[in-house]
């Protein structure tokens, strides 16, 4: 069992590790959003009239979906994952900071922009990352 999970992790690497859990995070926000949304809207007021937070929710799924199976591919390969990622992040982010300043309609706006922002400008520090070389596991472990 040790070894095959050995074998995984040396075949998803460290850019799919990460393109992994964004991916995770990103099909489990996005599915909050359609199934289980939430009542507080503070902040996605530009976003909500541009789509409703289903569509959204969608989105955010795809994306998800996207980055999961994009971690499984060779590395330089795997971009479009990273891009996914960050596409729908930025617009959240930015809707967060817009609701704070400017709009003053969300307080804590910022806070929650920054969170996003963060979340997605991972993805453009990753894309640009070389997979390490990896070192040969002996036979038999």
């Amino acid at each position: 069992m040790r070894a095959a999970a050995q074998r995984l992790t040396r075949r998803l690497g460290r850019r799919g590790a990460l393109l992994t859990l964004k991916g995770v995070m990103a099909t489990g926000y996005g599915s909050g959003q359609v199934f289980e949304p939430t009542g507080d809207r503070n902040g996605l007021t530009l976003l909500l009239k541009l789509r409703p937070l289903e569509w959204w929710g969608w989105a955010w799924i795809t994306a998800g979906a996207l980055a999961l199976v994009c971690a499984w591919l060779p590395p330089r390969r795997d971009w479009p994952g990273f891009l996914a990622v960050w596409l729908i992040a930025t617009p959240w982010a930015m809707a967060y900071f817009l609701s704070w300043w400017p709009l003053g309609e969300s307080p804590r706006g910022w806070v929650v922009a920054m969170i996003f922002g963060a979340f997605g400008a991972v993805c453009l520090v990753a894309i640009g990352w070389e997979e390490p070389e990896r070192a040969e596991l002996p036979r038999g472990n």
